[in-house]
């Protein structure tokens, strides 16, 4: 019995080390051979339990197990193997492996539990062996450790355009355009990283497949399966921080919004760089044209007046025997320069036009980002801002090829792209919020009126009721009416919970 209490108290460290860390493939194989001794050591103990039955017959007797150690603190410290500190951050996980440990275990309890890590363990190795057997998963693993996790991007990203924009300098202008724009592709890189994090967990039945969207949420951080049961779907620790699949998709959510915010101000700010890009460019061009008019005339010196005098009556002896040569190039002559005349003219009016295009795009694209500044905002500006960026597309796709302006039109254009989607990403969603918000009332009106009219309806009440909580709970922190929103819920769980105890008593 005392080899046996002693193993028990082992447990907790035991258990513990049945987890996978995704790493490289060296490192998974390592991790099978270290699963396999812990299966090996909990098997043993299930060999005492079997023979203490035995020899006791008492198959439901108490005894002191994971309760021995009073408390979830007191069991990780004397098993030597986690810091009290760890403890709250474990505790979900603990609860989730042991049960509640506070109180006592019968063996057969016991057996059952040692029975289930068992099975984690032998999950754990089946999942280790499939992947070091797809030559093209670890392939996948090993992109997504090339990038920062997610969590640790953003901030990184978001700090990067926290820039004080130098209007009299252009070459630090310049400097901090280029800053824009590798934040710009950051946060594109960011968006299709998103996108594809939560296809592949909500659309995927395969537990490899959704491995793959979990490792490209945190990249090179790794992560760690710590165990998997129906309360607790798949718990994943990265960075010490515990984590469900839900808790990534919605983090993932949370993600989209502040990237979209992004996107938003990194283009307002590159706006703002390029037009005093372009103010800087054009003072610039007015100063040495103002130089070029004051230049001095050269004045010849009175030796050089007498020959330049000789040489002009030569000349105008010439002409009068070549007169009439030049009379009949005249016509020729006038009719070629009238020609190069209007292509000119048409040239420099298309490049006024698209450089005038160009500039009311750019314009467009300035009052759009500064309608948005500071949100939330009610519908109608996202609205009025999304419309703008639409106009200031449309200027740019008018403006022809072989324009001056035509290669920087090119690359506002698909800026200017990716913020309109942006913007229409936080309209549709404001749209939702504010037709869940409409519903919700209706649902509410609904219930209070079964309520005084017809006591018999209070089943049709309440689920009236639990419908418009459903619609409040969907709407997002940052939208308009999230916050009459969250007022709202608490009132119609209120109601919920009166109508629930009446029907109770």
């Amino acid at each position: 019995m005392a080899d046996l209490e002693m193993l028990v108290n082992e447990l907790p460290k035991l258990v513990h080390s049945l987890k996978l860390t995704i790493g490289n493939s060296q490192k998974i194989m390592e991790e099978i051979i270290l699963i396999n001794n812990v299966q090996e050591q909990l098997r043993n103990i299930q060999k005492l339990i079997v023979q203490e039955l035995r020899y006791t017959q008492i198959k439901n007797a108490a005894v002191s197990t994971l309760s021995r150690l009073d408390t979830k603190a007191c069991l990780l410290i004397s098993s030597g193997y986690l810091v009290s500190e760890v403890v709250n951050i474990k505790r979900e996980l603990l609860t989730a492996k042991f049960g509640n440990i506070e109180t006592e275990i019968s063996l057969a309890d016991l057996q059952t539990k040692i029975d289930c890590w068992i099975e984690w363990g032998y999950l754990l190795q089946a999942l280790a062996t499939d992947i070091l057997s797809d030559s093209q998963l670890i392939s996948q693993l090993d992109s997504h450790f090339n990038y920062l996790s997610l969590p640790s991007k953003l901030p990184t990203v978001d700090t990067s355009l926290k820039i004080n924009l130098c209007f009299g300098n252009s070459q630090v202008l310049q400097q901090q355009i280029n800053k824009i724009n590798v934040a710009q592709e950051e946060l594109l890189e960011m968006q299709q990283r998103l996108n594809y994090i939560v296809d592949t967990i909500q659309n995927s039945q395969n537990l490899l497949t959704i491995l793959l969207g979990v490792s490209c949420f945190y990249g090179k951080s790794g992560f760690v399966l710590e165990w998997l049961d129906d309360d607790h779907e798949l718990m994943i620790s990265s960075e010490d921080k515990l984590q469900e699949l839900t808790d990534i998709l919605n983090a993932c959510d949370s993600f989209e919004d502040k990237v979209s915010n992004l996107v938003i101000q990194s283009n307002s700010l590159r706006q703002q760089a390029e037009q005093a890009l372009i103010n800087i460019e054009q003072k610039i061009s007015q100063k040495v044209a103002i130089n070029t008019q004051s230049e001095v005339v050269p004045k010849f010196p009175p030796s050089k007046v007498v020959s330049l005098t000789l040489v002009i009556a030569s000349s105008l002896v010439v002409l009068g025997f070549g007169s009439q040569i030049i009379k009949n190039q005249i016509p020729h002559s006038q009719q070629m320069n009238l020609t190069f005349t209007q292509e000119e003219s048409a040239f420099v009016a298309d490049d006024g036009g698209a450089i005038a295009n160009f500039k009311s795009a750019q314009n467009l694209g300035m009052e759009a980002a500064a309608l948005v500044q500071n949100p939330p905002h009610p519908l109608t500006v996202w609205q009025q801002a999304a419309n703008k960026w639409q106009e200031a597309i449309n200027l740019l796709v008018s403006i022809p090829e072989g324009t001056t302006i035509s290669f920087r039109a090119k690359k506002q254009l698909a800026s200017y792209r990716v913020n309109h989607n942006a913007i229409n990403k936080r309209l549709l969603l404001e749209k939702q919020a504010v037709a869940n918000l409409e519903s919700a009332q209706k649902m509410s009106r609904e219930a209070t009126f079964f309520i005084h009219n017809s006591p018999h309806l209070e089943q049709q009440a309440k689920d009236k009721l639990e419908q418009a909580i459903n619609l409040l709970e969907a709407i997002p922190e940052g939208t308009s009416v999230s916050i009459q929103a969250q007022e709202m819920l608490l009132i119609y769980q209120t109601n919920y919970a009166a109508i629930s105890t009446k029907r109770q008593n």
